[in-house]
Formats: C-alpha cells, structure tokens, sequence
C-alpha cells in the first residue's frame, strides 16, 4: 500500500486481540517497515526501480524478518516503556515470540499488497504476481484498504473494552 498506516489496522487487531501470542510493538513496525521501500524508491528517485520491488518478496522480506527481529530484540525495553504509557501491558516477549511475530508482520504486508500491485513480484525469482487479479471482480483496493479500516476500527473497540491488567515482567 502506498501508505503504511493502512498496514496498522490488521496489526493492531492482531496485537491487541491475541497479545499471548504476538509482540504488539514488533508486530505494528513490522507490518509498516516493508514500505520503506517504496518511499526510498519514490524519493531518491531510483530510475528504473518498481515501487515494490525485491524488498516485497517473500525472498527479499525474509531479510527484514530478520533485521526487525534483531532490533526489535534488543529495543523490547523500550517497546514495554511504551506500551506502559498506552496501557498496554504484556510480559518482555521472548526472542521466538518476536521472531514469530516479525514473520507474521512483515509477510503479512507482503500478502496484502500482492493483491494491489502488478509491478510485484512476491514469490520472486519467479516472474508475475499471480494474485493480482483475485480480487479485481470486487475491487481490489475496495476490499484490501476496507479490511484494513475495519480491522482498525475493531482495534479501537478492543483497546477501548479489553481490560488492564498488570503484567508480571
């Protein structure tokens, strides 16, 4: 998506819903990061280079699982200062649960962009994005941006009802 914060939605949804399983900081930087790509493309001016390019593979995000695996890792105190000052508490996240968290948010936007750009190439070396057209019939920035706003909105409504509890760190 041209614009990251269409990717917080689901994230924070995920996050907030099912926070015994994913690291709610890792999973929203991860689930945006991929769209660095397109900026550095768009502002550096990088002639010949497509908007989603290597780095919105499956092959070429495998390398920012990694990266924001090792940095989310080693910001997690910081994350919890964080996520304290938004009432958000949760037990120091171990490093397989971030690992897993940065896979789920970084292929995650891979997948969900798959359906909006041609120029694509998620499962590169191999040429094309195969799922480009699946959702064309219904529109598909119609229903990849209309997921994303309703997965925030549901966030919202998760944030605002779940219960604080303290955490044991």
């Amino acid at each position: 998506m041209p614009f990251a914060p269409f990717h917080l939605g689901p994230a924070l949804l995920l996050g907030l819903a099912l926070s015994f399983a994913f690291d709610l900081p890792t999973l929203l930087i991860a689930s945006t990061i991929p769209d660095l790509e397109p900026l550095a493309a768009l502002y550096l001016h990088i002639s010949g280079y497509p908007l989603h390019g290597f780095f919105h593979s499956y092959m070429g995000s495998s390398i920012r699982v990694v990266l924001t695996t090792l940095i989310a890792y080693s910001l997690r105190d910081v994350f919890s200062s964080i996520m304290i000052a938004f009432q958000v508490r949760s037990k120091k996240p171990s490093f397989d649960k971030i690992l897993f968290t940065s896979f789920l948010g970084v292929y995650s936007h891979v997948f969900l962009d798959s359906f909006l750009y041609s120029e694509m190439m998620p499962f590169y070396p191999l040429q094309g994005n195969p799922l480009i057209d699946a959702l064309s019939a219904y529109g598909s920035y119609r229903v990849i941006y209309g997921l994303c706003g309703v997965a925030f909105l549901l966030a919202i409504v998760v944030y605002v009802c779940r219960p604080v509890k303290e955490a044991k760190t």
